[in-house]
């Protein structure tokens, strides 16, 4: 490995940094946009990004001589009249990068090429929460990739992490998870020297953003939300084809916008936020209210409420029913505040959207201004935990694209 990557560091996003105005198209963007579209010509790039195209020759070279994009002529559109284009791609075998998921009950980890796409993964479950138990389970699946791929130390760019909660990217903190139980955690410092990569580490939610954005229905998005739902209500934002983090990458905690001031206790100890009347937990704390015993876990609520079987069901029903209420109140103010394209329904929570959905819809529909609910489309993705790591993996090259 060359020995500059083996200097354990915090890896600063270049998406953070306050000389990078807002709207300003960079590298990362042509480099998403050729990735995920190309092989493409200058000219379809600047067509797409809506950029003259001596500023994406500006952009192009130096990623060129970075040896993170190549030309082919061949790749030319088979009949074309006159001198052939020279077609732009990604040299996805340049380096590798690991992508990790941290989750209160599991780490899931994948080795990815530069384009994000996944040639080794690995999985663990997490029996202790500590930050030290986390970091040496984490580094251990760092381990374990590398080795199950001959040669990939020597291409490694850095190692990139999603955790819930309020993290700080640029400080590589987790300032608060309630779902971890964590409060200002440094999270890259002893990853980077357990792994001796550099690190990025990102909210988990932000990391699906990306993903999103770069593989997924945010395609040609400029603004769009994704929406966990789960254990937790997590939320990241996607604005002027942006990640929006906020000012300590705080933004997007929807799960915590206070709805009932008569409401529950949610777990970051406040009264009434949309996390405590969406979340599985407050499913099942809405059956146990009803008076009914023995049914303790998430899975058991789903499977009574499509079940059918007399009035349990149905006051399983009316606890999914609901949370989709309190969800579609929540989405409606997003929509009121933002005027998204689209909202991203994810999480293990998507897999029940036929429990939720239609309560959660109606309220969309009632609480929205003017057009905003219409103006949204709403998306049902129950995508898998390896999209998540594929996304902080993306954090990575993307950062390092843009340096």
């Amino acid at each position: 490995m060359p020995a500059e990557r083996l200097v354990p560091r915090l890896w600063v996003p270049a998406s953070g940094s306050a000389a990078d105005p807002a709207g300003q198209r960079t590298k990362a963007d042509v480099f998403a946009a050729i990735l995920t579209a190309g092989p493409m010509s200058r000219t379809e790039v600047a067509q797409q990004l809506r950029l003259s195209q001596s500023t994406v020759t500006k952009i192009v070279n130096p990623l060129m001589d970075a040896g993170y994009l190549v030309e082919d002529s061949a790749a030319a559109a088979e009949g074309a009249v006159g001198r052939p284009r020279r077609m732009l791609q990604v040299r996805t075998e340049l380096h590798l990068v690991v992508g990790v998921k941290i989750g209160p009950s599991k780490v899931t980890a994948v080795l990815t090429d530069l384009g994000a796409q996944v040639l080794a993964r690995w999985e663990q479950p997490l029996a202790d929460r500590r930050i030290g138990a986390v970091v040496a389970a984490t580094a251990q699946g760092v381990r374990e990739l590398l080795a199950s791929v001959p040669g990939s130390a020597e291409r490694m760019l850095g190692l990139g992490v999603g955790v819930s909660g309020h993290v700080d990217p640029v400080a590589g903190l987790c300032r608060y998870s309630a779902l971890m139980g964590w409060h200002d955690e440094d999270v890259a410092g002893p990853l980077a020297a357990a792994t001796g990569l550099p690190v990025a580490v990102g909210n988990d939610v932000n990391t699906l953003v990306v993903a999103e954005q770069w593989f997924g229905h945010g395609r040609d998005t400029e603004s769009f939300a994704v929406v966990t739902v789960g254990p937790g209500v997590g939320c990241g934002l996607l604005l002027g084809g942006r990640l929006h983090l906020g000012r300590t990458g705080l933004a997007g905690e929807f799960g915590h916008m206070p709805l009932d001031p008569a409401g529950p206790v949610c777990s970051c100890g406040n009264t009434g936020c949309l996390e405590a009347l969406v979340s599985y937990g407050a499913v099942l704390r809405r059956l146990r209210e009803a008076g009914l015993e023995g049914c303790d876990d998430i899975d058991e609520a789903v499977a009574l409420a499509r079940s059918g079987r007399g009035p349990d069901s149905k006051t399983a029903l009316a606890a999914f029913a609901a949370a989709g209420d309190a969800l579609g109140r929540g989405l409606a103010g997003l929509c009121n505040l933002l005027n998204l394209e689209k909202i991203v329904l994810a999480g293990e929570g998507a897999a029940v959207q036929d429990l939720f959905g239609p309560a959660m819809a109606a309220a969309l529909r009632e609480h929205a201004f003017s057009t905003a609910a219409a103006d949204c489309e709403v998306i049902v993705d129950a995508v898998t935990d390896d999209l998540w790591a594929r996304g902080a993996a993306c954090l990575v090259i993307r950062d390092a694209v843009q340096s």
